[in-house]
């Protein structure tokens, strides 16, 4: 079985995540694809707005209507700082005929020389990078070759649409509506999530 990973903040969930996931599983193609919100991830600079339980949740109401979506609460679990690669090996383990592929943007494409033990990451899986029109991506024949040749691109619909800013559309007192599946934005209101 092929499975996407695909891992993030999550905060919150919104279409285009889910519209990258689907993008993914038809470009691979993917027989399902894992979400894995992200405990503390190591590559971001700020802290999110929501707690990891909240955006856990926020996550399973997004995907629910997807069959072949699920939701992972691995790195939530675990708690801390969580890296891609134990999260990799660990998934490896417990899934040994499981044939992974890690969904990344291009803003990630274009930091994977960063990620913690890349080159073991690497030689484990195989990543799908989300190109977006107008979202600059590192040219693969500028990527190291253990990268270059464990990438594959997948193109992906335009849409303007980011976390932050519909976290500062819920602080500036405007609405999300349509941005987030229906579910995600019941939740957000129902919790006061992100309001200033």
């Amino acid at each position: 079985m092929r499975i996407g990973l695909m891992g993030g903040t999550f905060d919150p969930i919104h279409m285009g995540h889910l519209l990258a996931a689907q993008a993914a599983r038809e470009a691979y193609p993917l027989d399902q694809v894992w979400f894995i919100p992200s405990g503390v991830p190591p590559l971001k600079g700020r802290n999110p707005g929501a707690d990891s339980v909240a955006r856990l949740e926020m996550t399973m109401l997004a995907t629910e209507v997807e069959p072949a979506f699920r939701v992972l609460p691995l790195e939530v679990d675990r708690g801390g700082v969580s890296y891609s690669y134990d999260t990799v090996t660990e998934l490896m383990e417990r899934h040994p005929q499981a044939e992974f592929a890690y969904i990344i943007g291009s803003d990630r494409v274009n930091d994977l020389v960063k990620w913690h033990r890349i080159e073991e990451l690497a030689a484990k899986i195989r990543f799908i990078g989300l190109a977006r029109p107008g979202d600059p991506m590192t040219p693969l024949e500028e990527l190291p070759a253990f990268i270059a040749s464990r990438l594959t691109i997948a193109r992906m619909p335009q849409i303007e649409l980011s976390s932050t800013a519909i976290r500062q559309r819920v602080a500036q007192g405007h609405s999300i509506r349509f941005m987030v599946p229906e579910s995600v934005y019941s939740y957000i209101q129902r919790n006061g999530l992100y309001e200033s």
